[in-house]
C-alpha cells in the first residue's frame, strides 16, 4: 500500500507519516529526579520538543505514560524504607533498571529512564503496542536518605498539570 502525501502551506511535498511525526514531535515529554531530589526535563530527542502543548485528544502514549505512573505509584506504596522501585527485563541479560524518570513520545512511544545495578545510565524505549513493565522492589542505593518515591512525584505532575488545563 503506497502513503498518501500531502502538501503543506508551505508547497512542501510530505508523507502521512512524517506529517503525523511532525505534529507529534511537540508533544514529546520526560521528566527524571536528580539525585538530588529534583524534577527536571528528561531525555527527549530535541530540547525544542520539551514544551507542553494541551491536547483535545490524548495520544496512546500519553495514555499509557499516566496509567504506567499509577501503576509505578501503587507498587510504591507496597515498599518499605530500604527499597525503591525498578524495572526488569525479562529474556534478556540486561538485568534491571532503576527508574529515575519516564516520558512518552506521542503517538505512541513510551521511555523509562535510570540505571542499572552497575550504575550505567539505561534508557528503555517500547512501542505502546508491545508494552510489558515488570516493577521489581529494589534495595535503595542512598541507605541515608528516605527511598526515591517516582511514582507518586510524577501522579503529583500529572495532577498539577491536569489543574492547569
Amino acid at each position: 500500500m503506497a502513503e498518501k502525501t500531502r502538501v503543506s502551506m508551505g508547497g512542501d511535498i510530505r508523507t502521512t507519516a512524517e506529517a503525523a511525526e511532525a505534529a507529534a514531535l511537540p508533544e514529546a515529554y520526560s521528566v527524571e529526579i536528580t539525585a538530588g531530589g529534583e524534577l527536571r526535563a528528561g531525555n527527549v530527542p530535541s530540547r525544542e520538543m520539551q514544551g507542553r502543548k494541551p491536547r483535545p485528544h490524548k495520544s496512546e502514549a500519553e495514555w499509557a505514560y499516566e496509567r504506567i505512573v499509577l501503576y509505578i505509584k501503587s507498587f510504591e506504596e507496597g515498599l518499605d524504607n530500604d527499597h525503591e522501585v525498578g524495572m526488569g527485563f525479562v529474556g534478556s541479560d540486561a538485568g534491571s533498571l532503576r527508574i529515575q524518570g519516564m516520558g512518552y513520545f506521542p503517538p505512541d512511544m513510551i521511555t523509562f529512564n535510570g540505571v542499572s545495578e552497575s550504575g550505567s545510565r539505561m534508557q528503555m524505549i517500547q512501542h505502546v503496542h508491545q508494552l510489558n513493565v515488570l516493577l521489581v522492589s529494589q534495595p535503595k542505593v542512598d541507605r541515608e536518605h528516605a527511598p526515591n518515591r517516582i511514582g507518586f512525584r510524577l501522579a503529583a505532575k500529572l495532577a498539577d498539570a491536569a489543574d492547569e488545563e
